[in-house]
């Protein structure tokens, strides 16, 4: 089972909303719409890899012990930040981009 935290929730309503109002690439709303849904589409099945990384950056780790890297092009990752408990169910507590991540590693 995979369950949200509110704050996971409000990262994937700010992506479809940064999307829908960026002023540099016209995103069209089906875009946008299509573009939270494949990270959405990722999420909800994290609870089916057999593996799962442990959190590398320190500022990662203050949301959770696990991540799964998408690399959604060339430019953009986004880190899926999540707690899995002892029957496999995943907890993911943020969703954040390469450009909101600070590169230092512990």
């Amino acid at each position: 089972m995979v369950i949200y935290s509110s704050r996971a929730i409000d990262d994937l309503t700010n992506i479809l909303y940064g999307l829908r109002n960026w002023t540099k690439h016209f995103v069209s709303d089906e875009q946008a719409i299509r573009y939270v849904d494949d990270i959405s589409d990722i999420c909800d099945h994290l609870d089916t890899k057999s593996f799962h990384f442990n959190a590398r950056f320190i500022f990662h780790k203050r949301y959770g012990e696990k991540v799964y890297t998408y690399r959604r092009n060339k430019n953009t990752i986004w880190y899926i930040i999540y707690n899995l408990d002892q029957h496999g169910n995943v907890y993911i507590q943020r969703i954040i981009s390469n450009y909101n991540t600070k590169s230092d590693s512990a």
